[in-house]
């Protein structure tokens, strides 16, 4: 009987379905791993933002890290909206037992420009969490927040990095996504440089690429892949399901996570 990879999401709950804990754990079905889930926050969002946070109580959270690794155990970890800055300081304690690679996916707003992370926990995420992570995953406004480095174009990606990677991170992925011309991110640990490049496609429809490629990085590396080949991977993943986003709501619909479940030919 085959015993899939088991991967580990800790991240907020999206009731619309398109990022958040519901993402992480379509794109887990969707490669082949069996997702597991610790709920750090319960979000009211739909297609045109977020309309309410609460985060559950550090004590919730550990009990279901726990439950779940003294158990089932994980092969990967990927962290997401962890809301505050004690719940970034306990699931920064919670990681520093765990062998298996964890990918840090910094959420700091979302889509919609909504706050999902109390600016009081930037200092946690600087000192805390990125040092625990295999592979941080941070966009231009998060590296923004994090760094102050502003990217204004390619060129100002390795500053970039650099900059994440200061903070203890393995590897970054300054992912490249709002700059203009092709979708270009920037892989390193400061030594290697893999520039991943995608046509940019002509769909607002994107709601949940954040979460969904910081999932699919973890699902990735849970099977055993490099860090290098699991991004690889992620990158064509993310790019097939962007280019099946479609609308929901009167808003930003969600990309299309079970894009390579479904296609023909």
């Amino acid at each position: 009987m085959r015993i899939p990879p088991r991967v580990l999401t800790v991240a907020g709950s999206d009731s619309g379905g398109g990022a958040g804990i519901q993402a992480d754990l379509k794109t887990m079905l969707a490669l082949g791993v069996h997702g597991m889930s610790v709920l750090t926050a319960v979000t009211a969002q739909n297609s045109r933002g977020v309309q309410g946070v609460w985060p559950l109580p550090a004590e919730a959270v550990r009990a279901q890290f726990r439950s779940v690794v003294d158990d089932i155990g994980v092969q990967a970890v990927k962290t997401g909206m962890l809301a505050s800055a004690e719940l970034v300081r306990t699931v920064a304690d919670l990681l520093a037992d765990v062998t298996a690679p964890v990918v840090v996916d910094p959420v700091g707003i979302s889509k919609h420009g909504d706050a999902l992370l109390a600016a009081s926990a930037l200092e946690a995420v600087r000192t805390r969490l990125l040092p625990a992570a295999t592979v941080a995953t941070p966009n231009l406004d998060e590296v923004a927040w994090l760094t102050g480095v502003q990217v204004a174009s390619e060129a100002d990606l390795r500053r970039a990095a650099e900059a994440v990677l200061a903070y203890g991170p393995r590897w970054v992925l300054v992912k490249g996504g709002h700059l203009s011309g092709d979708a270009v991110d920037l892989l390193t640990d400061g030594t290697e440089e893999h520039w991943l490049r995608s046509a940019r496609l002509d769909n607002r429809h994107t709601h949940g690429t954040g979460c969904t490629l910081a999932s699919a990085i973890a699902s990735e590396l849970a099977k055993g892949r490099t860090v290098t080949a699991a991004v690889t991977a992620a990158k064509e993943y993310i790019t097939g399901a962007i280019a099946g986003g479609f609308p929901l709501g009167e808003g930003i619909g969600p990309v299309d996570h079970g894009w390579n479940l479904h296609r023909t030919g």
